[in-house]
């Protein structure tokens, strides 16, 4: 059985896990998350935890078991507290501003860039060069800022573009004649 299967995942209050026949979902204060289930895994809640089980001793059905309780642990963490990422943006006249369900970046292109949010990510914007994508889907909240890092990642020799916030960039030596 995978080690990460072994420690249950527990539930915090306010959170409510539904075991279906081929989905879980969790519901809490910041929303509710589905995730499909396989047969491989079986999955009990009690006492205010979750266990993971492999079904059978196959070696996927093993490693499904793992899987399984990283997506539901990451699951109860969305939707009781959230998930965010910080993205700075380094380079004159680089700014962001957020208007509503939209992203508006003007990054050294001849147009602004306008990047829609899709449901259940919200963005903010504390200054002109910072930018806070929030929401309860972990995968979402992940997939948006490497969206938006990718209108412009940092190039190697001045470390302009945008990056994530703790990100180290390498910054390489100019060619020497």
């Amino acid at each position: 059985m995978s080690r990460i299967a072994r420690v249950p995942v527990t539930v915090d209050k306010g959170v409510d896990i539904q075991v279906g026949a081929d989905k879980i979902t969790v519901k809490g204060p910041l929303g509710t998350l589905t995730q499909p289930m396989t047969a491989r895994v079986a999955i009990k809640v009690a006492n205010g935890e979750v266990t993971f089980a492999a079904a059978d001793e196959s070696r996927e059905a093993k490693a499904m078991s793992g899987t399984m309780r990283a997506l539901v642990a990451g699951m109860v963490q969305g939707v009781s507290k959230g998930f965010e990422k910080r993205l700075a943006l380094v380079g004159v006249g680089y700014r962001a501003q957020a208007q509503g369900d939209k992203l508006n970046l003007s990054l050294g292109f001849s147009h602004p860039v306008v990047h829609q949010m899709p449901a259940g990510v919200k963005c903010e914007t504390p200054t002109q060069t910072e930018i806070v994508i929030k929401g309860s889907d972990k995968q979402k909240v992940g997939q948006v800022a490497a969206e938006v890092r990718g209108y412009k990642p940092p190039e190697p020799y001045k470390g302009k573009g945008v990056r994530y916030v703790g990100e180290k960039v390498v910054i390489k030596e100019t060619k020497k004649k």
